[in-house]
Parts: structure tokens; sequence; C-alpha cells
């Protein structure tokens, strides 16, 4: 068995299996970070001219629209901080579009009435069909695999870019960044967006069609809706300064926006399941991830990092409680999810997946320039 090891640089450690360090400790996520990400993000002069180019574009293009774009909004720092700027600073049309999977928690749904009501913003609220939700993500804890976020995660990403497609939204804004998302999990952690395996884990575990259930795979959004119907997608906070401490204290000052404890625990699963399920069960603890990003864009220290990682998630009652919700939403007992979670682990790999051409689709996307950080 391999050696325990933590970086000496982050805090990313041999629970990721394939995790590579070098002789003075420092492990490959770190490198590709310095080698591959930092010298091709630019926030200074150089972004903002690339910047003033795409709003430029986008204006133009939403010229005599009622919209010039579209922006998915969750509540959480990054999407809430895009917003303000988009409206208020860059002078944008943004339609927001927000998705309600089931699994919000008030303070999320909060932060999103105070930002769209303060800033004026039309907002088109999709809710995803509870039965075939819930089944789904009921399949996936059957399934026994590690990345039980899939069904709401896919659900709100197919959702917003189907949307933008069928509405013909040229441009979708996205709140995702370098500066906090530079370390990418990895994929035993968070299988990326697999269609296939999808529909195989409902295919064994699930009871009803997904015929409300939006869906939308890798090479339908990379390629169909980008090349044939022209969406895409800007991450315009690589573009300037940015920080998460920073976005907080505007968001506070300006909407009286909360806060959450860790990222993305907007979401009463998402809290479950990457505080709870992923630790307990595969000893996966993505605030490593999260916070090792902040690290290496210099937003904290390690040894702050190592000392936070040193303590639980959240509270083991808290825990249990949230466990007693997402078992009566899925309709079973709590007794029955702590069987259900004894069970023998799984990856992708004991399902039908598309792992291979989603590889090539990942592998042309860093060969273009488009994504740079580590898969695997």
């Amino acid at each position: 068995m391999r050696e325990y090891q933590v970086c000496s640089n982050c805090v990313m450690d041999t629970s990721d299996s394939k995790i590579v360090f070098d002789d003075k400790g420092v492990c490959d996520h770190c490198r590709n970070f310095y080698e591959n990400i930092k010298p091709n993000w630019h926030t200074d002069e150089r972004g903002k001219q690339k910047l003033d180019a795409v709003l430029a574009k986008i204006k133009q293009d939403g010229k005599n629209k009622k919209y010039d774009c579209l922006i998915g909004l969750s509540g959480g720092v990054d999407s809430s901080f895009l917003a303000y700027i988009a409206k208020e600073q860059w002078g944008l049309r943004p339609l927001i579009y927000t998705v309600d999977v089931g699994w919000d928690l008030p303070v999320a749904r909060e932060n999103v009435r105070k930002i769209v009501e303060t800033l004026g913003l039309d907002v088109n609220n999709v809710v995803i069909d509870r039965k075939e939700s819930y089944d789904l993500q009921l399949a996936y804890f059957k399934s026994q695999v590690p990345y039980q976020d899939t069904p709401q995660d896919h659900a709100i990403f197919a959702s917003l870019y189907n949307f933008a497609a069928k509405n013909k939204f040229k441009y979708i804004i996205t709140g995702g960044n370098n500066a906090t998302e530079c370390v990418r999990e990895p994929s035993e952690w968070v299988h990326v967006n697999d269609i296939a395996q999808i529909k195989d884990i409902h295919r064994q575990f699930g009871q009803y069609p997904l015929k409300n259930f939006p869906l939308c795979g890798m090479f339908k959004y990379k390629l169909l809706y980008r090349y044939f119907y022209g969406v895409k997608v800007v991450k315009a906070l690589d573009y300037i300064p940015y920080t998460k401490e920073m976005a907080i204290n505007a968001l506070k000052e300006k909407f009286d926006w909360q806060p959450y404890a860790n990222k993305h625990y907007e979401s009463l699963f998402t809290r479950f399941y990457e505080g709870y399920w992923l630790v307990k069960k595969f000893g996966y603890d993505k605030r490593r991830a999260h916070y090792s990003s902040l690290i290496l864009t210099g937003q904290m220290t390690r040894e702050d990092g190592l000392k936070i990682v040193a303590t639980p998630p959240y509270p083991e009652e808290l825990a249990m409680q949230d466990m007693a919700q997402i078992a009566d939403k899925m309709g079973i007992s709590k007794d029955e999810f702590i069987l259900m979670m004894d069970g023998e682990n799984k990856t992708y790999k004991d399902y039908r997946s598309g792992k291979r051409l989603i590889d090539m689709a990942i592998n042309l996307a860093r060969f273009f320039g488009v994504e740079r950080r580590n898969f695997r």
C-alpha cells in the first residue's frame, strides 16, 4: 500500500491515488499550476484588454435584444459576484437562470433573491421534476459510486445549456475561475459529465423514466451547441483580479449576502455529500482541492489549510439530520440509507462510461488552450 504523503506546497495528498510528487515533495497539481495555468492567466492590463473586447462583442451581438447574455446563479460566491459586476460594472443585460433541484438551503434562496431584486434583474427559474431527480439520486446512491453530486450537477448544467441553445443565447457568462478552482478534484473523487454513465446507472437502479430530466452530453454542448448554435461560454472572472475574500466582502456590503461554511455548501445535498459521504465512505475530502487552489493563488497559507482539513467538514449531528432529510426525499428510511452507505464501494469503471470519448474531448481542449487544469 502506498505510504501516506501530503504535498509540501499545497494540501493535496495521496487520497488522490494518481498524485505524483517530485524530489521536493511538490505535487503535480502544483507543477501544473506553475507551468500551465499561471503563465497563461492574466488579470493585469492584458486581461483588461481581452475582457473589454469580449464585453464589446457581447453588447454588439446583443444589440436590440432584451438580454445580451445568460448567467446561471446558484447563490454561491462566484456566481453571485459575477451577476453583480456583470450588471453594475460591465453594463451587461443578463437574464439570470436558476435551477431548483430540491436541495437548496433557505440561505441560498435568500441570497439569490437579494441579488436579483437589488439589481433589478429578470430571472428564469426552472424546477426539476422531483420524482425523476430524486429517483436518479437514489439510483446513484445504490450504485455505490463516490460522485453523488452528478444528478443535480447535470440537471443544472444541462438545463442551462439546453435553454441557451433553444432560446438563441450566444453567450453564457460563468463564474468558473482559476482563482478558486485551479486545482481540479481527481476523477476518482468527481467523475466528469458522462451521460452514458448516467443512463446506465439509471437503467440498473432507477424506477421512473427520465422524461423531463434535462440531459446534455459533452459532445452536444462542446460541439453541437458551440459550432452549430454559436453558444459561447465566457469565464469572465479570469480576466480580472479576483479573490474569494474580496467577493464575499463586496456581496456582504451591497446585498447583505450571507456566506457558507465551505464551497458549494449552499445546497443541503452537497453539504452532506462533500462533508460526510465522500469523507466517511471513500476518504476523499474535496476541501483539499478547494483550499489548495486558494493556497496556490495566494489567498490562504498552507498552514491554515492544513489546520482546517484536520477538522471535520461539519458536525456529525447536523450530518445525521441532513441524512434523514435526504433519505426522506428519496423515499427511504435513514436506516436503509445507512445500510446502503455500508455497501461495497464502486467507481465509474464498474458501469458503462463514455470516458474514452470524454478524454479525447479534454485532450483537444487542452491542446487548444481551452482547458489547462489537470484531468486524470
